[in-house]
C-alpha cells in the first residue's frame, strides 16, 4: 500500500487533503484551524526537524512527500527536502508563482525586516499583512506611527497599534471598506500569491498606496514541483494506480 505524507500550509493543501484516502497523512503546525471533515489521518505539530521527520518517514511507511506549505517557510521545505533524501523517497513541491505588479502598482522589494523598517521611516500609518511577525516589534513603534498589523492572531488594541485576527478569504468590499477605516499609507505584504488575500493589492492599487513586498526566500530543489493543484492531483493519481 502507497502512502502519501502532505505537508500543509497553503490554502491548496486542503483541497489535496480532501482527495486523500484513510491510508494518507495530512500534517499541519497547528497555528490555525485544523479541518475534522477529512478521510485522510491529520496530524498537527512539528517532528523534530529534518531527521525527526525522516524516522517518521520511515516509521510510518511513507512514499511520497508532498511538501504544500507557505511559499516563505522556508526552513520547513528545507527539512522536507533533506528528510526524502534522508528516507530515499521523492518531494515533490507545490510552489505557486507570485504576484505581479502592474503598470499602476507602485511595488517596493524589502530582503528583511531590518530593510523594510528602514522603507518605512516615511509612512504614519502602515498596514502589515505579514502574519505574527510584526507582533514581536510592537514595543518598538517610534512616536507618531501608528500600525495595524492583521494576523490569525487578534490582541487587544494598544497606544500604537491595532492588531486584527482575521483569516481570509478576503473579497474586494470588505478590503476597501478597511482600508477605509484604517487610513493606511502603505501595505506591506509577503508575496505568497495567494487569490484569497490578492484583493488587498487591488485595493492599494486603486488608491495609489505603495506596496512593500518582503521577497521570497530561496527554496530548495526537489524531485518534482508543480505550481498547479490540477497539475500535482494528475501526478498524485498517476503515482498511486501504477504498481
Amino acid at each position: 500500500m502507497k502512502r502519501i505524507l502532505l505537508l500543509g500550509g497553503v490554502s491548496e493543501a486542503l483541497a489535496l487533503a480532501r482527495r486523500l484516502g484513510p491510508e494518507h497523512i495530512y500534517s499541519l503546525a497547528g497555528l490555525g484551524k485544523v479541518p475534522d471533515d477529512l478521510a485522510c489521518q491529520v496530524r498537527v505539530g512539528g517532528f523534530g526537524g529534518a531527521e525527526g521527520l525522516a524516522r517518521f518517514i520511515v516509521e510510518e511507511g511513507i512514499g511520497l512527500l508532498l511538501d504544500a506549505t507557505h511559499p516563505y517557510a522556508a526552513q520547513i521545505s528545507r527539512n522536507a527536502a533533506m528528510a526524502a533524501e534522508l528516507a530515499r523517497i521523492p518531494c515533490w513541491a507545490l510552489r505557486r508563482s507570485g504576484w505581479q505588479a502592474g503598470p499602476e502598482d507602485d511595488w517596493r522589494d524589502v530582503a528583511d525586516w531590518a530593510e523594510l523598517i528602514e522603507a518605512l521611516k516615511d509612512f504614519r500609518r502602515p498596514f502589515f499583512t505579514l502574519g505574527r511577525e510584526p507582533l514581536e516589534h510592537l514595543h518598538e513603534i517610534p512616536a507618531q506611527r501608528h500600525w495595524t498589523v492583521r494576523c490569525l492572531q487578534s490582541l487587544p488594541a494598544g497606544e500604537r497599534y491595532e492588531v486584527i485576527g482575521a483569516r481570509g478569504p478576503f473579497n474586494l468590499d470588505g478590503e476597501r471598506e478597511l482600508f477605509s477605516r484604517l487610513q493606511s499609507d502603505v501595505l506591506i505584504s509577503k508575496n505568497s500569491g495567494s487569490q484569497s488575500t490578492e484583493p488587498k493589492l487591488q485595493v492599494a492599487r486603486e488608491l495609489g498606496l505603495p506596496v512593500l513586498i518582503l521577497k521570497r526566500p530561496e527554496l530548495p530543489p526537489v524531485t518534482r514541483e508543480f505550481d498547479s493543484v490540477d497539475d500535482l492531483w494528475q501526478a498524485i493519481a498517476t503515482y498511486l494506480e501504477t504498481p
